[in-house]
């Protein structure tokens, strides 16, 4: 826990990438949206979490997206989680938010149009919209749903001054995933 704060220290009043939110702010919405939609602990705490790859220092990443963060953030933060010995479940919902992106990109027309100028841009860097395939073994994933909600809760999670609990509520709940 100490070391999660310590990142959010250090990094979690940056901007968060070409949103008028900060990254602790988008950390905080994204997991009070699911503590809101009645998601388990596990499920809350990954929504908390799901942008930590961004707040990892330089020598971790694989580089950047165009000051849109970092490349391969959710696959660095899933790495990062378990090597702390947070639960695979945390940690398969946090690698695959993009993909849940990816994902909703290629079968929904309606949430590529509605996503955020951030959202499109890193896009492109992750792989763009998902193939045939790639969509339907995304889809046998055994949290399929919870990752589709966990990006719903990511795109919505950009409001300024939204009033939230602070970063200690969720850190509580770490200690009990």
């Amino acid at each position: 826990m100490d070391t999660i704060a310590t990142l959010f220290a250090h990094s979690g009043h940056d901007a968060y990438f070409g949103e008028p939110v900060t990254q602790l702010e988008h950390a905080l919405q994204s997991a009070q949206l699911a503590e809101q939609a009645g998601a388990d602990r596990e499920t809350v705490v990954a929504a908390f979490l799901h942008d930590i790859g961004h707040l990892l220092p330089p020598e971790a990443s694989h580089g950047y997206m165009d000051g849109y963060g970092t490349v391969d953030h959710e696959q660095l933060g899933a790495d990062y989680l378990r090597e702390l010995g947070f639960s695979e479940k945390i940690a398969q919902l946090i690698e695959n938010h993009v993909n849940a992106k990816r994902y909703l990109v290629s079968k929904q027309p309606e949430y590529l149009a509605n996503l955020s100028e951030a959202s499109l841009k890193t896009l492109a860097f992750q792989g763009g919209p998902m193939n045939t395939d790639e969509a339907a073994a995304f889809e046998v994933h055994p949290h399929f749903n919870e990752i589709l909600l966990m990006r719903r809760w990511d795109e919505q999670a950009k409001i300024p001054g939204l009033p939230t609990p602070d970063m200690n509520h969720y850190l509580s709940l770490i200690d009990k995933a």
